[in-house]
């Protein structure tokens, strides 16, 4: 592959009370200036340019993520932290460590009171998403694509730049940068993914190697476990995620691709105050969606394995059967749906039973093969992929993507002469298990809120009594998470992706989506509930003999909080809380699920 135009790393933001400068820290010949009144940019000669203050009152940034307008107007968006991870490549791959915000408006003189408030708001929302966990750059690797893409393009590709080559689907900041498009900022625009990337140099047999882990999650339908889920008329699904699997061997490098997503039909499963809220089918059209979601599926990776990882009875069978009626309509060639009941068939933490869906897939894990190149040249490319599902696509899919990695790595090491059939290499399988296991977290963390379950699985190869607990501690506070905070989560997810855009006059001539009243039960059913069980604890713990006057209070303030609390699970969906900005297109997938007046 071509060498491309290195984005510069260390950066020196000047700020003076008109413009923003950014100069390159290490022999800079070019300049970028931004006109905080005019919100006009240009990259220019570095000897034409005089900044004004003087050449110490600079703060250092590590790159140029874009600029967002809120109601105060816009705000220039840098990288002010960063973690190496390792080289992949040949280039450093880092992890975003923090970031800074910074208005073009010198004040808030402009706006009113409710303005500045909800301005604040969304100072918060957008620093909410950047401070995610699992954002990645490099400077000169093209994290947006897999090894077997960024061979199959036309010479020219590796001649643009880094921002305006990444897979649209995997750039988290391509809102940011959509006014930064032109050549002359090719060297400024920093292109961040969001996933997971671990890089491990590791020895086997004497053989140096670097074994790489990428997962890149799509900005098409992203957002949290309950307010996204499904397709749209597109055919984007939620939660989708490309993993790659990558070894290095000096000129030789070998990739891996898997994907994840969520169930390509109309559904959602709304919070609603309930530990797993009912899972609704949509009266829509669901095989136009799955099939132009597997048309592009195959015109990207090639033939499809469709691992439905899913319950067969119970709750989830009406979206099994609704899956497995969408493929045999679609009736594809090149698709291939494999069921598999994980929790039925590894009851009683039976995950040997998991060799019995490996056993049915392993031909065509052979077929597809893996991508392999040598000095530059391809030998090998993969000819199609596993896309494995659960209801969230996390805990469940992670392990049987794991499973697929691991033979894969092994067929690998074998073909590079590395190992043979017999080796055993506990090191090395101690860190995959590690590896995955925080590749499970990570993206778990980014759509749920919390680690992953069954971890320990992951991470010691069997189920273990305290790995359930752990899988009871994150289940509990996954429950809190999807029901009171991730609708301040998907709002900043829709901000960061310019799901939803800021309005001018927004909050003064035109209604601001953050100020929407809460209807009085919101308010007063909780409180009755706090009230009743205190006086049921008071009336319980105080008196120093019982009565049966005490006996009465103890009923009646039992019964009090019996109803409240029926009362608010009854109406669970209105105590919940809910996305404002609507940018993700939770109305693609049926409706929105709260109130009207809410």
């Amino acid at each position: 592959m071509a060498d491309i135009l290195q984005i510069h790393d260390d950066i020196k933001l000047y700020t003076t009370s008109d413009k923003f400068f950014l100069e390159p820290n290490i022999n800079p010949t070019e300049i970028m200036v931004i006109d905080r009144i005019t919100g006009e940019a240009s990259v220019k000669d570095i000897k034409s340019v005089k900044i004004p203050i003087p050449a110490s009152a600079y703060k250092p940034v590590c790159g140029f993520l874009g600029t967002i307008r809120l109601i105060s107007g816009l705000y220039l968006v840098v990288a002010k932290y960063r973690i190496l991870i390792g080289k992949l490549n040949g280039h450093d791959i880092y992890q975003l460590a923090g970031t800074d915000i910074i208005p073009y408006a010198r004040s808030t003189t402009h706006l009113t009171n409710k303005q500045i408030e909800d301005n604040n708001t969304y100072e918060r929302l957008l620093r909410a998403a950047l401070e995610t966990p699992g954002i990645y750059f490099s400077y000169g690797y093209d994290l947006t694509h897999t090894m077997q893409r960024l061979h199959s393009v036309a010479p020219d590709f590796h001649k643009m730049s880094l921002a305006s080559r990444a897979d649209s689907r995997f750039l988290w900041n391509g809102h940011l940068l959509k006014d930064f498009s032109h050549q002359q900022f090719e060297r400024f625009a920093l292109p961040l993914i969001q996933g997971f990337v671990a890089i491990n140099r590791v020895t086997v047999n004497g053989h140096q190697l670097t074994w790489s882990l990428v997962s890149r999650r799509s900005v098409e339908r992203a957002g949290t476990r309950f307010f996204m889920r499904g397709v749209d008329a597109q055919g984007n699904v939620a939660n989708f995620v490309e993993t790659e699997q990558i070894i290095e061997r000096g000129g030789e490098k070998s990739s891996f691709v898997q994907t994840r997503g969520s169930i390509p039909l109309f559904w959602n499963q709304y919070p609603d105050l309930k530990y797993k809220p009912a899972m609704t089918l949509l009266p829509e059209d669901h095989v136009a969606a799955y099939t132009r979601h597997m048309r592009d599926q195959m015109q990207r990776y090639g033939d499809q394995v469709l691992v439905n990882l899913i319950d067969m009875h119970g709750k989830e069978e009406a979206l099994e059967r609704g899956y497995r009626a969408a493929v045999a309509a679609a009736a594809l060639p090149g698709v291939r749906y494999e069921p598999f009941d994980f929790h039925a068939e590894c009851r009683g933490m039976r995950y040997d039973r998991l060799t019995v869906l490996m056993d049915r897939i392993a031909h065509e894990q052979t077929e597809f093969g893996y991508f392999l190149s040598r000095g530059g040249t391809v030998l090998l490319r993969q000819s199609g992929v596993f896309r494995t599902n659960c209801v969230d696509c996390l805990d469940r899919t992670n392990v049987v993507q794991s499973l697929l990695a691991r033979r894969q790595l092994a067929a690998a090491l074998r073909l590079l002469a590395v190992t043979t059939v017999d080796n055993q290499h506990p090191h090395l399988d101690a860190l995959f298990n590690t590896v995955w296991a925080d590749h499970a977290d990570m993206i778990s963390v980014q759509y749920s809120g919390t680690g992953a379950l069954k971890t320990d699985f992951t991470r010691t190869g069997k189920r273990t009594r305290l790995g359930a607990i752990r899988d009871g501690i994150n289940s509990l506070t996954r429950y809190y998470k999807n029901n009171f905070s991730d609708g301040f989560r998907q709002d900043s997810i829709d901000l960061l992706l310019g799901k939803y855009i800021v309005t001018d006059g927004e909050g003064n001539t035109v209604p601001c989506p953050l100020r929407r009243d809460r209807d009085w039960k919101y308010l007063t059913f909780p409180s009755v509930l706090l009230v009743a069980v205190s006086m049921f604890c008071a009336s319980a713990v105080l008196p120093s003999r019982y009565s049966n006057e005490v006996l009465l209070y103890l009923m009646f303030w039992g019964a009090a909080v019996g109803a409240t609390l029926s009362f608010i699970f009854k109406h669970g969906k209105e105590f919940v809380e809910w996305p404002r900005l609507d940018g993700g297109g939770l109305a693609l997938a049926g409706p929105r699920g709260p109130p009207q007046h809410l």
